[in-house]
């Protein structure tokens, strides 16, 4: 049995990806600082990922995969804490990969590009315009070099992650907004004009994507976990609208669009559909 270490197991998306690999049959460790929301088949760690140790592969029982979800703030873009954390990201994975760690998973975000129209690859030119996408940026160009430079037999995947939906109670995304306007009576939320156009994706299905991707050592390098097509962001709120049958409305041209929020973005679903078509066979 694969074992399987996981950081930031009790977040939003962690505690999906745990339920999978468990569902699969794998050895599952969770690594956090809580375990709320972590499924008690799992093996919880209560560990500070950040303080630096250099025997920490060791010491978190040498696992055959490290898949590291761990971010703070990852919803507020601008945070200060994304630069800030930046290198003890960088120092616990070097120590993993120094232990003696073979394969590693990453999970990035489209917003590393920053403005984009259009289908991300991954050779397409990053210019991020966030805190956010700025370090998550930073911290894949530096696994890569260092990876290509001195652990060239390392199965390295850096999983970029899209707009997700699903769990909306667990989430800080629009959809958790929505229904918190709706608890408190709201009639109307502001909105922006809705028109730009965004690759969606169930969390069940980039919990599976995120697995199935990080499981696997043919494909690596930057695999988008995606749909591949892009929607009106009005157009996938008015749908939650209405199939959960709440009372508020859009207010829409409340809040302008973000100046990197591009009118149409999505990324090329070639490297996860392979690998998706691959574990069918």
């Amino acid at each position: 049995m694969k074992k399987v270490l996981l950081t930031g197991a009790n977040g939003y998306l962690g505690s999906h990806v745990v339920e999978f690999l468990l569902n699969n049959g794998y050895d599952v460790h969770c690594v956090d600082l809580c375990n709320s929301n972590i499924p008690s088949r799992a093996r919880f760690i209560n560990k500070n990922i950040f303080e630096f140790n250099e025997n920490i592969y060791k010491d978190l029982g040498e696992p055959d995969l490290l898949i590291h979800l761990a971010w703070r703030k990852g919803f507020a873009h601008n945070a200060l804490e994304h630069m800030s954390d930046l290198s003890a990201h960088f120092d616990f994975l070097h120590n993993m990969l120094k232990g003696g760690l073979k394969n590693l998973s990453v999970m990035g975000s489209m917003h590393e590009v920053g403005y984009h129209i259009g289908k991300i690859d991954e050779f397409t030119p990053c210019k991020p315009m966030s805190q956010y996408g700025i370090a998550k940026n930073a911290l894949q160009t530096a696994l890569s070099e260092l990876i290509g430079r001195e652990f060239k037999d390392v199965s390295f995947k850096w999983l970029r992650g899209y707009y997700i939906c699903g769990d909306d109670e667990n989430s800080s995304s629009i959809f958790s907004k929505i229904l918190a306007a709706e608890r408190n009576g709201q009639k109307l939320f502001p909105f922006t004009s809705g028109k730009s156009k965004y690759d969606f994706l169930p969390v069940s299905e980039i919990s599976k994507q995120i697995a199935l991707a990080s499981l696997q050592t043919e494909i690596n390098g930057i695999i988008n976990c995606c749909s591949g097509t892009a929607v009106p962001l009005a157009e996938k709120v008015e749908s939650f609208i209405r199939e959960r049958n709440l009372n508020i409305r859009l207010d829409y041209g409340k809040f302008p669009d973000r100046p990197y929020d591009s009118p149409e973005v999505y990324g090329d679903n070639g490297k996860i559909k392979k690998i998706l078509q691959n574990n069918k066979g």
